[in-house]
């Protein structure tokens, strides 16, 4: 029979990961592609749930060259991101829902500045600072988000 203190342990651990307080190791690929039709591959982090969102890439000291974070929302937003507690230089693409790059902002560590988007968006993918600027990429080109990574979590 467990204690009443590693019961109320065990519960807390299995509804942390339930709830999406792990590691937010689930990872996707996209592909960013640009006027001429090329793509560049990315093996992106999703940030599905409002924790994982919230945490993003925060404390983070490095991001592989060809990675990044896919903020991933089930309807259009606005919301704004910051980069408080986000010790490396970022870059942000705000995302329509059918793909189409709506804007891309680059973001400095440690700022409280507020980046918005153009307009509303579905996803925003975060990815290393010049990332788009150094593939030749921006607002109008596309990004293919398979379609197994549809919208955040329920009820997030």
């Amino acid at each position: 029979m467990l204690r009443p203190l590693a019961l109320v342990t065990a519960l807390a651990i299995s509804l942390g990961l339930a709830c999406g307080g792990g590691d937010g190791d689930e990872t996707a690929t996209i592909v960013v592609i640009g006027g001429e039709g090329e793509g560049v591959e990315l093996t992106v982090e999703l940030a599905r749930t409002a924790g994982e969102r919230s945490r993003g890439l925060m404390f983070r000291e490095e991001l592989a060259e060809d990675g990044g974070m896919l903020f991933v929302y089930v309807e259009d937003t606005e919301a704004g991101f910051w980069m408080k507690d986000t010790l490396i230089p970022l870059s942000i693409a705000f995302i329509a829902a059918d793909g189409t790059i709506l804007g891309v902002q680059d973001m400095e560590p440690l700022s409280e500045e507020l980046h918005r988007p153009p307009e509303p968006y579905r996803y925003a993918l975060e990815v290393n600072q010049g990332w788009f600027r150094e593939h030749g990429l921006g607002r109008g080109d596309r990004v293919k988000i398979p379609d197994s990574v549809s919208g955040a979590t329920a009820g997030e």
